[in-house]
């Protein structure tokens, strides 16, 4: 009864919600601010519209997010206040993104991990071991 002097009711569900919060509600995002960052910075489209964090979203949208070098394109299936557990996000969204989107972002991490270049500061422990262990053959 209090819930719904305060106007919160559980069983409405909301027609429509800003696109920042829907974004960090079906965790594409670990903030709701950083999805607002994004939509100010002009990585997120609505409707192939460029979206500020404002603007409202209904079922049936499509959002697409930059994500580092990859857009994902997602279809809004379904609309929920709060954020949801990571099995629960293809009940709110629907991931259109293109196997050529995947692609980017496999060559991508492909070409980023793998080889320590040896301007990145400080040694590791394996090299750490493999640098003591060439200069004690030098002593012996």
């Amino acid at each position: 009864m209090l819930g719904q002097a305060l106007g919160l009711s559980t069983m409405n569900k909301p027609e429509e919600m800003r696109v920042d919060k829907w974004l960090f509600a079906v965790r594409l995002f670990k903030t709701r601010s950083q999805a607002a960052d994004a939509c100010h910075n002009g990585k997120v489209k609505l409707n192939d519209a460029p979206a500020k964090a404002a603007k409202h979203t209904r079922m049936g949208d499509t959002i697409c997010v930059r994500q580092g070098p990859m857009t994902r394109t997602l279809k809004v299936v379904g609309l929920t206040e709060r954020r949801v557990g990571a099995k629960l996000v293809s009940d709110f969204a629907k991931d259109e993104t293109p196997e050529a989107e995947r692609e980017k972002l496999r060559l991508a991490k492909r070409d980023s991990g793998g080889n320590r270049s040896s301007s990145k500061g400080r040694p590791s422990k394996r090299e750490r071991r493999l640098i003591d262990q060439f200069t004690n053959l030098d002593q012996a």
